[in-house]
């Protein structure tokens, strides 16, 4: 859709959608109407959508990615490149969009799972942690991230660092949410 491109671009520079009005001057249409039929074109391609207020939002293949296919970890092996689908972030990761949020690890008591300082953590509340999830928890009024551990009735703390102990709760535990995904940038 030649109209697509600099709607998307738009929507990159600014993290939002153009308003019609603006969609008549990114695109160079001459009328609201032809405006509101782009935007009903752009909603049926699944390029954008609107919520519940009629306001415009990105669609799933605005935001959607290409999956190419997978790479070998081990050895080298012969690879081709082929578009196997296309996904978003958020159908891969979000179970509970209205349950999951953000945070940004500080320390490096969990440095041994892969979870370094600066890394964002995608964490879902309301799921019951079972052993081995890594959990945000407040312990005795302290905010942590550890693993959730659990024998018998016993309940405690594991960090994935040597030089931390296990937290062993006096007084109160309690788990906020379980980690679902760390996020680090490489490159920026």
């Amino acid at each position: 859709m030649k109209y697509l491109s600099p709607i998307s671009k738009f929507f990159q520079k600014h993290k939002r959608l153009p308003s019609y009005s603006e969609i008549l001057t990114l695109t160079g249409l001459k009328s609201k109407n032809a405006a509101h039929k782009l935007v009903a074109r752009l909603c049926a391609a699944q390029y954008l959508k609107k919520d519940h207020t009629g306001k415009i939002i990105p669609g799933k293949k605005l935001l959607s990615i290409p999956l190419l296919g997978t790479v070998e970890a081990g050895w080298p092996s012969p690879a081709e490149e082929e578009l196997t689908d296309t996904m978003t972030l958020d159908e891969y990761l979000i179970r509970r969009r209205e349950a999951t949020y953000l945070l940004r690890v500080q320390g490096n008591s969990m440095i041994e799972a892969g979870i370094m300082p600066g890394d964002l953590l995608l964490v879902e509340r309301g799921v019951d942690p079972k052993d081995g999830d890594i959990v945000v928890a407040e312990v005795d009024n302290n905010w942590t991230l550890k693993y959730f551990r659990k024998i018998g009735n016993k309940i405690f703390l594991a960090p994935a660092n040597k030089k931390f102990s296990l937290i062993t709760p006096k007084n109160e535990l309690k788990i906020s949410a379980v980690v679902v995904s760390a996020i680090r940038k490489y490159k920026i």
